[in-house]
Formats: structure tokens, C-alpha cells, sequence
């Protein structure tokens, strides 16, 4: 439910905000869960976390109407940790987004920080939409955000649409396109079909140890045979995941923001490229139940024995337009080198680390409730 944004604008503490035009949207969402992770390690941990499928967040939307198809539009929005009430990162007010852009007939321009064109097809990559305890895509780590960031989006035209950023590094002493992040994207969507790509590239600092890009390339696509979809995904990328701990802790490239939206090139790990392949599907049992399962394969090319394979079954149940019930069954096996661990959509406040995710299974279980408004 979309709330126009006439009071005091207590997101962002300042009442300013309580004089904006009616155009201006209040919206947000609350997502609460259970969560239970069994290592077998033996140990056990289990905690109420943050956003299994959807990160708890506040926004405001804004758009104003220039004429001749032309639009105004902004995006301020905070992450939330609902299970503790605390803001998702402290030291940003607007963490998850806050862009100004133009909406044109040629297509759309925004500049700020902004959601990546991998973390935006997300709901083209599996039943969960890529977040849950079972999808490998999103236990390897996603690239959601990044700063300064400079995009466009074309209109759509016989079903192809066409997506480019460039997020600066703000560096004195180097041009433009030096260094920082760039992103590609081209989405294919027409009757049951839907495929495309998204990829990232971003460079080392300058003198960097080690010069290799960090790259992140994700080929997709799902058909929609009426009572479902079925979806597949293939990743190729040597940004090892944030995500994880022990073997395969540090992300070379942050998947949220780094300064100057560059890496310091002194990690090893951007040498060793991983392939993730991924399927799943869904079935809609009645209009408000549908079910859903994955299975995805995380190879390390580098022969290593670092990679990963799991996968999950789960269920949603919507009480509403707004309001879902959900539950999900995953479980992963980290190769004997391996140390990735589970995540959702933000990573589980009750995790477990170490020598029981090392070389380990996991199996996982979460049930919760989303609330959009």
C-alpha cells in the first residue's frame, strides 16, 4: 500500500520534508524470520533475523511531472535490522539508495548511489528471487550498490532493453573511466519468455599486486508455463563472497561500497574464477500458495576444491496483497577447501563461522512473515 508523504519526514529527520509535494511516496516493507542453521560440525545456532526474502527498509519515491514526457524522479531509501531496530548501516542515512534522474522518451538517466543491474533482475533468477538460505547465486554474494554511480536505461523496444552504469572513483590525478565500476545489462522480455545479461567490471588501484579486473557476468532466463516458471542461471566471476567465513572470508570487491569504488589489488583470490550454474522452478498450488525449488552447483576453475553445491524447497502463502507467509527447507556442502555459509536477503545475525562452515555441511531452515507497504 502506497502512503502519500504529507507529515514530518521522520525517516530522515527533517521537517522539511513535511511541506513536499503530493507526488511524494512512503513506502517500505518488514521481513522477520526464524532461522536455524545445523553444521555438521555438530553445532547448532538459532536466531530471529532480517530479511530472508526482502531487507527491511524505509524509502521515499518521488516523481513530478515536466510535460512532454518528461519526469522528474528520486529515490532515498534505508535498510533496517527490524529484529533489533537499529539501522541496517550506521553510518549512511539512505544506505540502500539515493539517486535523482530523468525519465525521458529516449529512456531514463539517474546519478547517485544505486541498485546494480545484477541486484535488479533478480526476480529473473530463481523462485526466491535470488536470496534465500538455498540459492548458491546468492550464498557466492550479489554486487547490490555502489556510490557515484552514473546510469542509464533505454526504453523498451521489441522486448529488449538496454542498461549501462559507471560508478566514479572520485581519484584526483586520474580521468574519467580510469578506474571504478562499469555495468552492462540487456533484458529480452516478451509473452512467457524472459533471458538476458548483467555484468561488472571494475579495476585495481593503481601499482596494484595484483592487476586482474573483478568481474562478474550473469547470463539468465525463465519461461512462464502458466501455473509457474521454471529458471535458469549461470554466473562466472572471481569476486569471492562477502558472504562467507574461514577459507573464502573477504570479498575482493565490496558488494555494497568501497572508496573510490576500487580495490586495492593486493588479494590473491581475484586470480581464481568461480562458475556458479543454477536451476529452478515453481508451481502455483492455488492463487495465494505456491511452491518452489532450486539446485545450484558453485565450481572454483582454479581446482582448489573451493566450490560449493546445494539447494532448497519452499513455500509462500499470501494472507494478502501485502502481507506473505513463507518457509524454506536448504541445504549446501562446502568442497573440502571451501567456507561459504548461508544468507539472505541481508546476512542472519545468527550465523555460524569457522571451523563449522569450513569443509562442512549445512542445513538450514527458515520461516517468517513479509509485510510490503
Amino acid at each position: 500500500m502506497k502512503k502519500k508523504f504529507v507529515a514530518a519526514c521522520s525517516l530522515a529527520g527533517c521537517s522539511a520534508l513535511a511541506h513536499a509535494e503530493p507526488n511524494v511516496t512512503l513506502y517500505g516493507d518488514l521481513d522477520q524470520y526464524l532461522g536455524y542453521i545445523h553444521s555438521s560440525s555438530g553445532k547448532s545456532v538459532t536466531g530471529l533475523n532480517d530479511g530472508a526474502i526482502l531487507r527491511s527498509r524505509l524509502g521515499l519515491r518521488g516523481v513530478e511531472e515536466l510535460g512532454g514526457g518528461y519526469q522528474t524522479r528520486f529515490t532515498l531509501e534505508q535498510g533496517l535490522n527490524a529484529n533489533t531496530g537499529g539501522a541496517a548501516d550506521s553510518s549512511r542515512l539512505f544506505d540502500r539508495q539515493a539517486w535523482v534522474g530523468m525519465t525521458t522518451p529516449a529512456g531514463e538517466f539517474r546519478i547517485g548511489r544505486q541498485n546494480t543491474i545484477v541486484f535488479f533482475i533478480g526476480g529473473a533468477i530463481d523462485y526466491t528471487e535470488r536470496t534465500t538460505y538455498g540459492s548458491v547465486i546468492n550464498t557466492f554474494g550479489v554486487p547490490s550498490r555502489y556510490d557515484n554511480d552514473i546510469s542509464y536505461k533505454s526504453p523498451r523496444v521489441a522486448g529488449f532493453q538496454f542498461d549501462a552504469h559507471y560508478a566514479l572513483t572520485e581519484s584526483a590525478g586520474e580521468s574519467i573511466g580510469a578506474r571504478g565500476v562499469y555495468q552492462f545489462g540487456l533484458d529480452y522480455s516478451q509473452g512467457p519468455y524472459r533471458a538476458g545479461y548483467a555484468g561488472l567490471w571494475a579495476k585495481p588501484a593503481a601499482n596494484a599486486q595484483f592487476s586482474k579486473k573483478v568481474v562478474y557476468h550473469n547470463l539468465y532466463a525463465n519461461y512462464d508455463y502458466g501455473k509457474g516458471k521454471l529458471y535458469f542461471a549461470y554466473v562466472r566471476s572471481n569476486n569471492v563472497t562477502s558472504n562467507a567465513s574461514g577459507n573464502t572470508a573477504a570479498a575482493i570487491l565490496n558488494n555494497v561500497s568501497i572508496p573510490g569504488n576500487a580495490f586495492t589489488g593486493a588479494n590473491a583470490d581475484v586470480q581464481r574464477m568461480y562458475n556458479i550454474y543454477q536451476v529452478s522452478a515453481d508451481y502455483r498450488l492455488s492463487p495465494q500458495w505456491r511452491i518452489g525449488a532450486l539446485y545450484g552447483v558453485m565450481q572454483d576453475t582454479s581446482h582448489r576444491d573451493s566450490g560449493a553445491q546445494g539447494g532448497n524447497f519452499g513455500t509462500y502463502y499470501d494472507l494478502s496483497k501485502r502481507t506473505t507467509l513463507y518457509g524454506f527447507a536448504s541445504y549446501m556442502k562446502n568442497d573440502a577447501n571451501a567456507g561459504f555459509r548461508f544468507s539472505g536477503s541481508a546476512g542472519p545475525t545468527a550465523n555460524l563461522a569457522g571451523a563449522d562452515i569450513n569443509g562442512k555441511s549445512l542445513a538450514g531452515l527458515q520461516a517468517g512473515i513479509l509485510h510490503r507497504f
